[in-house]
């Protein structure tokens, strides 16, 4: 017979979880979640060498593409949605692919994972060669996106495998291979537990250190957060005055001028100039506010 992946094994510190008392229950799938971030840390090298080729990529106009099915997809598009909110980026830049489409978003469509022809067609319709695509399966054998990661590097896509078994279909489909190593789940085979976890933490990883890389984040501050709430429009308010050296009224005239963009109001400030000449200044350098601060801040 053939041998089950380490995702689908049974876990021996699990033994009997259903004799298990409730506290000793919550303890142990807890317990076992902390082995997700260990997967991530290991995993760094290669997390950093995806993120240094997809921001290549972005910096050059293509976008980034997540491939999912199941609770993969779910996770990617959870990912995939804090984007703009936060950085400020067009809904088109950070785009997650759910396999069997919405409706997979709130119900279980498990078939969908099975569909290689719909994730080549996906690939066809949306992927272009600029682009970077991460497939994400947890057991490295979706076929939804094993079809969509074969045809993006056939268009010319860069192609990144994020899968918790080493030498699965996944790893060895793509140029770069990101294993998580989380081996066997409290609930054998529900990888919506630790591999999931893992998987959002690898993914939250990625997106914030790419958004890093393209200028979206000054020091460790939200620089580009779109101000559409009463909370985010209080810590654009907070950032221009912290970064422009000024009290609350200024930087909310600040703000105001700079039609909401805290970087556009902080270099207003720091310069004497206006809105428009602050945002030539701005897409001189990509729209990064470091070189334009400097270590001041």
């Amino acid at each position: 017979m053939r041998q089950l992946p380490p995702t689908e094994r049974e876990n021996p510190r699990s033994r009997n979880l259903d004799l298990l008392d409730t506290a000793k229950l919550v303890e142990t799938i807890v317990d076992d979640q902390r082995a997700a971030g260990d997967a991530v840390l290991a995993a760094s090298a290669e997390i950093a060498r995806a993120v240094d080729s997809i921001a290549q990529r972005l910096l050059a106009g293509g976008r980034l593409h997540y491939v999912g099915a199941g609770s993969s997809g779910r996770i990617a598009t959870l990912d995939a949605s804090e984007m703009p909110p936060t950085f400020g980026t067009s809904p088109e830049l950070v785009r997650a692919h759910i396999a069997g489409g919405v409706p997979a978003l709130v119900r279980s469509l498990e078939g969908a994972e099975d569909d290689a022809p719909a994730g080549d067609a996906l690939a066809r319709e949306y992927f272009k060669s600029g682009d970077a695509v991460v497939g994400i399966s947890a057991s490295g054998s979706a076929a939804f996106v094993l079809a969509a990661l074969a045809r993006a590097r056939a268009i010319g896509s860069l192609t990144i495998a994020l899968t918790s078994v080493a030498g699965s279909a996944l790893a060895d489909a793509a140029q770069i291979a990101i294993v998580l190593e989380t081996g066997p789940e409290t609930l054998a085979g529900s990888t919506r537990l630790k591999a999931g976890t893992a998987a959002k933490i690898a993914l939250n990883t990625i997106s914030t250190a790419v958004m890093v890389r393209l200028g979206k984040v000054y020091d460790n501050l939200m620089v580009d957060v779109v101000a559409n709430n009463c909370k985010l429009h209080a810590r654009a308010l907070r950032l221009v005055e912290r970064l422009a050296g000024v009290d609350s009224p200024r930087a909310r005239a600040l703000l105001q001028s700079a039609g909401g963009s805290v970087k556009v109001a902080v270099v207003m400030e720091r310069y004497g100039i206006g809105p428009a000449q602050a945002q030539t200044m701005l897409d001189g350098h990509r729209g990064a506010l470091r070189p334009l601060l400097g270590s001041q801040g």
